[in-house]
C-alpha cells in the first residue's frame, strides 16, 4: 500500500517535470520572471533534467517492485 502512494507521487512528480521542461520560453516565466541571469536558468534547467532523470528511473523500478508482488 505505501510503496502504490510512493509511486502515485512520483509519477505527479514525473509530469510536473516533464512539463516544465515542454515550456517553449524557460523555466523563468514558469515561476513569473523572465530576466534571470543566463546561469542560474541553466543551472535550474539541468537540475531539472537530472530531477526527470531520477523520477522516471525510480518510477520504473517501484513499477518493477509492484509487478513482482
Amino acid at each position: 500500500m505505501i510503496l502504490q502512494i510512493i509511486q502515485i507521487i512520483v509519477a505527479i512528480l514525473l509530469i510536473v517535470s516533464i512539463l516544465l521542461q515542454a515550456q517553449g520560453s524557460g523555466i523563468g516565466t514558469a515561476f513569473g520572471g523572465g530576466g534571470e541571469v543566463f546561469r542560474s536558468r541553466q543551472r535550474m534547467e539541468k537540475a531539472l533534467v537530472a530531477g526527470t532523470v531520477v523520477f522516471a528511473t525510480a518510477l520504473a523500478i517501484i513499477s518493477i517492485i509492484l509487478l513482482r508482488q
